[in-house]
């Protein structure tokens, strides 16, 4: 990781979770970061956090609807301003609802699709443009991806949620041959988590807390430090090797 050292990189979703994780973790490894979210006083305590125990690196909060282009372009803009552009952007934020399709709502399929695909490829989309004007040939671009991006489990809560991952794949494996077409090093990699202790069950279920608190006794999920984990192994890897998916799952983990 000592050639990121004094790197700038974006983290979606910086507030709490796993967002909050990597961005502790690379802040503590030299890093300089731009956590956003729209929660932006979570983010500045984490900020304070990391300052407070020495880390190298800097969290530096945003405010921002990723629901909302205009947002993601005018964060864009400051952090070109301020920190020049992004070497590394990981594209963590991401939600479900449990919204069927046979039942479901038009307003939680939207809002999934906004977050989950849109905002990732917009934040994709800018993130490469920083790095082509400043010339930054060695950048990466991280996508959190889920097990749920690979297979479709019989779970109907998860069934929109999990086509929304399927299109992360797709993203995923669609820029690294963008990247390869454009003689870019640029490197595209996709970490998809089993199940973590975040709050996404208690947003799944955010009028049903007992179904939330029963998923965790299903079997030991992952922490959000082992994705974290992940992503440093993939960002330590020598520059010519691209590693272009990482699937972890708890051991016990049936689907």
């Amino acid at each position: 990781m000592e050639r990121w050292r004094g790197r700038v990189a974006l983290v979606t979703g910086a507030s709490v979770g796993i967002g909050a994780a990597i961005s502790r973790e690379l802040v503590r490894l030299g890093m300089k970061v731009m956590g956003c979210a729209r929660d932006v006083e979570k983010i500045q305590k984490l900020a304070a956090e990391c300052q407070s125990a020495g880390f190298s690196g800097v969290l530096v909060p945003f405010k921002c609807d990723l629901t909302k282009e205009e947002e993601i372009l005018s964060m864009f803009a400051a952090i070109k301003a301020q920190h020049q552009g992004v070497d590394v952007c990981i594209n963590n934020a991401g939600l479900g609802h449990a919204d069927h399709l046979l039942s479901g709502r038009t307003s939680g399929w939207r809002n999934m699709l906004d977050v989950n695909v849109l905002a990732l490829t917009i934040c994709t989309r800018e993130t490469y443009q920083s790095m082509k004007e400043r010339n930054v040939d060695d950048g990466h671009i991280i996508h959190l991806n889920s097990v749920c991006g690979h297979r479709v489990v019989a779970f109907p809560d998860l069934n929109f949620y999990t086509a929304t991952k399927h299109a992360v794949t797709a993203l995923t494996e669609g820029l690294r041959q963008e990247l390869r077409l454009a003689k870019s090093h640029i490197r595209a990699t996709s970490i998809s988590p089993g199940l973590v202790v975040t709050d996404f069950p208690s947003r799944l279920y955010v009028n049903e807390p007992q179904k939330a608190e029963d998923l965790y006794n299903l079997y030991t999920p992952l922490a959000a430090q082992d994705v974290a984990d992940a992503v440093t192994y993939v960002l330590s890897a020598p520059p010519h090797v691209q590693i272009g998916e990482v699937l972890i799952q708890p051991v016990e983990e049936f689907w």
